[in-house]
């Protein structure tokens, strides 16, 4: 690594480590087992205004190299996270409780997006436009804005910083970044991993901190585009901000209120698979995770008595062992978020199926017991617009069955009914199904016969409606962060007009 690891860690500004203004700290906490892991720096708005003083004066020297040359430098990355997978993966699973599989594929997800903004730089750029004029080349060309602003979360503390930034420095732009707090050693390996690539100072740089630090980027009139991923009362704050703002822009990504519908028609073995996968892979904590099930009536019975089954005994336990399906939540506040959206299911009358919300001891991993820990809870509720409970997002194991009669066009209505849109998937052996749900459900990921629970790097990761405003990864990123010139050239010593405007000069003196 690039220097000894000494605490508290510091934040990284204009290619130095720095206390920063001030020197109030914060720790960062193994949720399995309430170990510390490090304790940082918090950042404050005069750090973040250091940050973004250095990536503007680093902006025109970045963005004067080639796009082959930018690329070079992620490479060195690419292959750090290739080569150091089964490390960064443990540290993921430590930092931020999902199981061990979950804290390689962040590391390898990470990997993939940094080699396909890479890969993207020997790749063209640009299109070429026809002109109705045979002596005109017409053609579009992209360049940085400068300095992007880039606030994750910490459900995913790897991948989708990569999804910003990766992007964000390839096509020329310099970053500020701030980590979610409550994985802010996943964001040290990877600013060190960036300091290690040879990334030239000021080009990256990471402040660690809380949301006014976060706000402080947003605020900074300097901050060209802000990439966020997050919650959408944090999002919708950044969009009221930046909102018609001229020359600022943001790409946001927020949650959801997602939902499986399973129709007459379903493989049940698919639907059961891909529910139980949606609901409490990551313990509910991803913002495509499933929390309404949809269910034809004609299947109801069945589904459900296999899904409470397993429901019933998804092992929750040590996230760094092989066998755990479960891990804990991120912190206490997520324990009594959850505990909160249960009881309002109960006092909206909810049947209550499944309770894990309270574990017994047995159930908790030995020298576990500081750890965040609940487990499924699973309800039947009669659909009603007005209930709460199936309308507003948890970010946990809380999962309403609802049950439907008729076409599949009722299912789409009733998974439409939520202020979210974005993720859903449909489970059914019959396409006319499936095209009716692709094209009429109000979802940015939307998937058949799997589950709701991600996006390959290559493919476009945002939502529609509350839960977002734009991509912030892949090709759609791109967008945000570059801006676009229609470029038209005359090849002619004469100047002829499209759309048969003249151009012919006349004078009085004719």
């Amino acid at each position: 690594m690039s220097r000894e690891q000494t605490e508290p860690f510091e934040h990284y500004v204009d290619g130095e480590w720095t206390v920063g203004e001030s020197e109030g700290t914060f720790e960062s906490a193994n949720p399995a087992t309430g170990e510390t892991l490090g304790e940082f720096y918090r950042a404050t708005p005069t750090d973040v205004e250091r940050a973004v003083t250095a990536a503007e004066e680093a902006f025109e020297e970045w963005r004067r190299l080639s796009y082959i040359d930018r690329a070079e430098v992620l490479w060195e990355v690419y292959h750090e996270l290739r080569d150091r997978t089964d490390e960064l993966g443990e540290i993921v699973t430590r930092e931020c409780g999902k199981e061990i599989s979950e804290g390689r594929a962040d590391v390898v997800e990470a990997a993939h997006m940094v080699e396909w903004a890479a890969g993207n730089a020997r790749h063209p750029h640009g299109d070429v436009v026809p002109s109705e004029i045979a002596a005109k080349d017409a053609y579009m060309r992209r360049k940085p804005r400068g300095v992007v602003g880039c606030i994750t979360p910490w459900n995913f503390p790897v991948a989708i910083p990569f999804w910003h930034v990766a992007v964000a420095l390839v096509e020329g732009n310099t970053v500020v970044w701030k980590p979610a707090e409550q994985t802010p050693y996943c964001g040290q390996i990877v600013a060190e991993m960036m300091i290690d690539a040879g990334v030239p100072p000021g080009v990256f740089n990471v402040v660690q901190g809380f949301g006014d630090a976060g706000n402080a980027i947003v605020e900074d009139e300097r901050v060209s585009t802000v990439l966020f991923t997050g919650s959408a009362e944090v999002g919708h704050k950044i969009d009221e901000k930046l909102g018609g703002v001229p020359g600022r822009d943001a790409a946001l990504e927020m949650g959801g209120k997602n939902a499986i519908v399973v129709t007459d028609e379903a493989d049940l073995d698919i639907a059961l698979h891909s529910a139980v996968m949606s609901s409490f892979k990551t313990t509910g904590q991803r913002c495509v995770s499933s929390e309404r099930i949809i269910v034809h009536t004609d299947v109801y019975d069945e589904f459900k008595a296999r899904f409470v089954d397993l429901a019933e005994d998804v092992a929750v336990g040590d996230p760094l062992e092989e066998d755990t399906f479960m891990g804990p939540v991120v912190d206490e506040s997520q324990v009594e978020k959850f505990g909160e959206y249960n009881d309002l299911a109960r006092e909206e009358g909810a049947n209550v199926l499944v309770d894990r919300e309270e574990l017994d001891d047995s159930e908790i991993p030995e020298g576990h017991q500081d750890g965040h820990w609940v487990g499924p809870f699973v309800y039947e509720v009669d659909y009603d617009p007005d209930l709460r409970c199936i309308h507003e997002e948890v970010f946990g194991p809380h999962v309403a069955l609802i049950e439907y009669d008729g076409d599949i066009e009722r299912a789409v209505e009733i998974h439409n009914d939520t202020d979210y849109g974005l993720a859903g998937a449909v489970v059914s052996e019959d396409y006319r199904q499936i095209n009716y749900y692709r094209d009429h459900a109000e979802v940015g990921l939307a998937y058949g016969n799997l589950p709701s629970i991600g996006a390959e790097v290559q493919l476009p990761f945002g939502g529609v409606k509350k839960s977002g405003k734009g991509a912030p990864s892949a090709r759609e990123v791109i967008e945000a962060v570059t801006e676009r010139t229609a470029w038209t050239l005359n090849n002619s010593k004469d100047i002829q007009m499209a759309q048969g405007l003249s151009a012919d000069i006349t004078t009085d003196e004719g």
